[in-house]
Protein backbone atom coordinates (compact mmCIF):
# COMPACT_ATOMS: atom_id res chain seq x y z
CA UNK A 1 0.00 0.00 0.00
CA UNK A 2 1.72 3.45 -0.90
CA UNK A 3 0.34 6.54 1.39
CA UNK A 4 0.66 9.72 -0.60
CA UNK A 5 1.08 12.84 2.36
CA UNK A 6 1.16 16.62 0.98
CA UNK A 7 2.71 19.31 3.03
CA UNK A 8 3.43 23.10 1.99
CA UNK A 9 -0.21 24.39 1.91
CA UNK A 10 -1.24 27.90 3.51
CA UNK A 11 -2.76 31.86 2.87
CA UNK A 12 -0.85 33.60 0.58
CA UNK A 13 -1.88 36.58 -1.13
CA UNK A 14 -2.47 37.02 -4.84
CA UNK A 15 1.21 37.26 -7.09
CA UNK A 16 2.68 35.11 -4.44
CA UNK A 17 4.47 31.58 -4.82
CA UNK A 18 4.34 28.32 -3.26
CA UNK A 19 5.42 24.97 -3.52
CA UNK A 20 3.79 22.26 -2.74
CA UNK A 21 5.18 18.46 -1.83
CA UNK A 22 3.84 15.42 -1.95
CA UNK A 23 5.89 12.40 -0.25
CA UNK A 24 5.43 9.37 -1.20
CA UNK A 25 6.08 5.74 2.14
CA UNK A 26 8.08 3.86 -1.23
CA UNK A 27 9.93 4.47 -4.29
CA UNK A 28 7.10 4.51 -6.72
CA UNK A 29 8.46 6.84 -9.59
CA UNK A 30 9.65 3.77 -11.61
CA UNK A 31 5.95 2.23 -11.71
CA UNK A 32 4.15 5.31 -11.27
CA UNK A 33 3.33 8.55 -13.00
CA UNK A 34 2.25 11.36 -10.28
CA UNK A 35 -0.61 13.87 -10.34
CA UNK A 36 -1.97 16.77 -8.88
CA UNK A 37 -5.81 17.75 -8.65
CA UNK A 38 -7.67 20.84 -6.63
CA UNK A 39 -10.88 20.86 -5.88
CA UNK A 40 -12.19 24.36 -4.90
CA UNK A 41 -14.87 25.35 -2.62
CA UNK A 42 -18.35 24.10 -4.43
CA UNK A 43 -16.74 23.10 -7.35
CA UNK A 44 -16.01 19.67 -8.68
CA UNK A 45 -12.23 18.32 -8.84
CA UNK A 46 -10.07 19.42 -11.45
CA UNK A 47 -6.63 18.19 -12.98
CA UNK A 48 -3.66 20.59 -12.33
CA UNK A 49 -0.89 19.22 -13.67
CA UNK A 50 1.29 15.24 -14.18
CA UNK A 51 4.79 14.21 -14.49
CA UNK A 52 4.40 10.90 -16.42
CA UNK A 53 7.09 7.96 -15.58
CA UNK A 54 9.70 9.00 -18.49
CA UNK A 55 9.36 12.43 -17.11
CA UNK A 56 7.25 14.38 -19.59
CA UNK A 57 4.89 16.79 -17.98
CA UNK A 58 1.45 18.29 -18.79
CA UNK A 59 -0.36 20.99 -17.62
CA UNK A 60 -4.29 22.40 -16.94
CA UNK A 61 -4.22 25.25 -19.86
CA UNK A 62 -4.94 27.76 -16.18
CA UNK A 63 -1.70 27.23 -14.58
CA UNK A 64 0.75 26.68 -17.47
CA UNK A 65 3.65 28.93 -17.30
CA UNK A 66 2.48 29.32 -13.70
CA UNK A 67 2.90 26.14 -11.85
CA UNK A 68 5.81 23.68 -12.28
CA UNK A 69 5.27 20.06 -11.58
CA UNK A 70 8.81 18.28 -10.75
CA UNK A 71 10.10 15.14 -8.62
CA UNK A 72 12.84 13.68 -6.45
CA UNK A 73 13.59 10.20 -6.78
CA UNK A 74 15.94 10.43 -4.46
CA UNK A 75 13.48 11.67 -1.33
CA UNK A 76 10.34 9.89 -3.10
CA UNK A 77 8.57 13.68 -3.95
CA UNK A 78 6.80 15.71 -5.91
CA UNK A 79 6.73 18.79 -5.95
CA UNK A 80 4.22 21.26 -6.97
CA UNK A 81 6.47 24.81 -7.66
CA UNK A 82 3.33 27.57 -7.92
CA UNK A 83 3.71 31.45 -8.97
CA UNK A 84 1.50 34.15 -9.87
CA UNK A 85 -1.41 32.68 -7.50
CA UNK A 86 -4.76 34.08 -7.81
CA UNK A 87 -7.54 33.96 -5.81
CA UNK A 88 -9.47 31.10 -8.13
CA UNK A 89 -6.31 28.77 -7.32
CA UNK A 90 -7.59 28.51 -3.92
CA UNK A 91 -8.62 24.87 -3.21
CA UNK A 92 -7.62 22.22 -1.53
CA UNK A 93 -4.79 20.27 -3.41
CA UNK A 94 -4.43 16.29 -4.19
CA UNK A 95 -1.67 14.21 -5.01
CA UNK A 96 -2.27 11.27 -6.98
CA UNK A 97 -0.46 8.27 -8.29
CA UNK A 98 -1.24 5.82 -11.15
CA UNK A 99 0.10 3.53 -13.11
CA UNK A 100 -0.80 4.40 -16.63
CA UNK A 101 1.13 5.02 -19.70
CA UNK A 102 0.75 7.96 -21.89
CA UNK A 103 0.07 11.07 -21.32
CA UNK A 104 -2.40 10.06 -18.23
CA UNK A 105 -6.17 10.42 -17.20
CA UNK A 106 -7.46 13.75 -16.44
CA UNK A 107 -10.59 13.23 -14.46
CA UNK A 108 -8.77 11.10 -11.94
CA UNK A 109 -10.64 7.99 -11.94
CA UNK A 110 -7.85 6.12 -12.50
CA UNK A 111 -5.58 7.33 -10.15
CA UNK A 112 -4.32 4.24 -8.08
CA UNK A 113 -3.25 6.15 -4.56
CA UNK A 114 -4.56 9.65 -2.91
CA UNK A 115 -3.25 11.86 -0.91
CA UNK A 116 -5.75 13.70 1.65
CA UNK A 117 -4.60 16.92 0.54
CA UNK A 118 -3.52 20.55 1.54
CA UNK A 119 -5.37 23.73 1.63
CA UNK A 120 -4.24 26.58 -0.42
CA UNK A 121 -5.93 29.79 -0.06
CA UNK A 122 -4.98 33.02 -2.26
CA UNK A 123 -6.59 36.54 -1.27
CA UNK A 124 -6.92 39.21 -3.61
Amino acid sequence: QVQLVESGGGLVQAGDSLRLSCAASVRIFSNYAMNWFRRAPEKEREFVATIRRGGSTYYQDSVKGRFTISRDAAKNTVYLQMSSLKPEDTAVYYCAADRAFGPGDRTGVAMDYWGKGTLVTVSS
